[in-house]
């Protein structure tokens, strides 16, 4: 099976690298139609910043921003997916359609997140790698070993998820790129997602523009940084993961099909 591309869609003012960009119900639509033409596979709607010290908004705010989009995407043909880490939002999205809920405190925001997935078993379930939120998340960034440390978290929330009736077949796993992260951290994961793949799910990777890459080619602008961003999606795509979750569509399309492309013709 080829590497999904997830299209990244924020209806936030303050996301780190698209804020303000979609935030407007006619802003989400146009941006949704393009992705949905450079083949996206799922779009992941975000009503919430969760970038290193952005504040928490409101369940009302949020629900307000991500409602009116899903509503609407829901009559196109695309797979949705809801970014969000409250149980109420993931409920609502869910009963308007949306395959997917993409949570990146992998359940510990919410208690209340195993129970909503557990009742709709034709969901997928989207556990990342999470320690704290946004605000101070970046203090707990120290780790022994973090791809140890990373893996033993991701089964423990899986674990949990289970135990509260989760179907395994509905989980997708993310090592949390950036989340309480150093950049040694994320490369550290990114060289080892074997390890993290002994789990037994399927793998999300979200590196796309993310503060590590620019650090690396010193790109202060997002923007700048996605070459780096499709070079990782190409080598992760090598790997087989199942997805990776992208702030552009085409230019991680063409990655993922020439990386499987070189691989058929090798002897």
């Amino acid at each position: 099976m080829s590497t999904l591309v997830m299209g990244i869609l924020n209806v936030t003012p303050d996301s780190f690298a698209d804020g303000g960009r979609h935030f407007t119900i006619t802003d989400a639509l146009k941006r949704a139609e393009e992705m949905i033409t450079e083949g996206v596979d799922i779009i992941d709607v975000g009503g919430e910043s969760t970038k290193p010290g952005a504040e928490r908004v409101t369940e009302a705010e949020e629900l307000e921003r991500v409602i009116p989009v899903i509503t609407e995407l829901a009559k196109k043909d695309v797979a949705i997916s809801i970014d969000t880490t409250r149980a109420s939002v993931a409920k609502e999205a869910i009963k308007l359609g949306a395959h997917y809920v993409n949570d990146v405190s992998g359940g510990l925001a919410d208690p209340k997140m195993y129970s909503v997935i557990a009742e709709h078993p034709q969901v997928q379930y989207i556990i990342m790698h999470w320690r704290a939120h946004s605000k101070n998340m970046q203090e707990l960034a120290q780790y022994k070993d973090v791809v140890k440390e990373v893996k033993e978290e991701l089964e423990a929330r899986i674990d949990s998820a289970i135990e509260a009736g989760v179907n395994p077949e509905q989980i997708i796993i993310d090592p949390g790129l950036g989340f309480s992260k150093m950049p040694e951290h994320n490369w550290e994961l990114l060289k080892n997602l074997d390890r993290i793949a002994l789990l037994g799910y399927p793998i999300l990777v979200g590196a796309s523009r993310k503060r590590f890459l620019g650090e690396l080619t010193g790109a202060t602008n997002p923007d700048d940084r996605e070459a780096a961003s499709i070079a990782v999606t190409a080598m992760v795509a090598k790997l087989n993961v199942w997805g990776v979750r992208t702030h552009s569509v085409k230019p991680h399309r063409d990655a993922i099909a020439t990386v499987e492309r070189f691989s058929k013709s090798r002897v």
